[in-house]
């Protein structure tokens, strides 16, 4: 990893369930990331906002209520409107395959859907931000 970078995880819109979002919480915290925790029912303004405040690197979106579409491209617009179009946003949850290329093509940099074992999660978000990073320096 080239620097410790800071990711908040969020819960966006009327999911309640967010033992998946805090299991990777503490996967990547543990892996060396500073992981901000933003708790339940937050609004994609409130992500944005959150983002912004904490000048985060990514952002991991844990939707499970099939609001995925809707939540996902709203928060990336927020992020593009308050010029942290930069912050790798990735995702997580009970999304459907046919809805994975739609996300993709939004500006999602990835979906992990339940099963994904940590490491890969872990792994693919040290090389995706240091390749970032590795961009932004040259």
């Amino acid at each position: 990893m080239q620097r410790r970078y800071r990711v908040i995880i969020a819960k966006p819109g009327l999911d309640g369930h967010d033992r998946g979002a805090k299991v990777i919480a503490r996967a990547l915290r543990d892996a060396g990331f500073e992981v901000i925790y933003t708790g339940l029912f937050q609004t994609p303004e409130q992500v944005a906002e959150t983002c912004l405040q904490e000048d985060a690197d990514a952002v991991g979106l844990s939707v499970l209520s099939g609001a995925h579409l809707t939540l996902f491209s709203r928060v990336l617009a927020l992020l593009q409107e308050c010029g942290r179009g930069d912050v790798l946003v990735f995702g997580g949850g009970i999304i459907p395959g046919d809805d994975l290329t739609t996300l993709e093509a939004a500006g999602v940099a990835r979906v992990f859907t339940p099963g994904a074992p940590l490491g890969e999660i872990t792994e693919w978000l040290e090389r995706a931000l240091d390749a970032r990073e590795s961009r932004v320096a040259h």
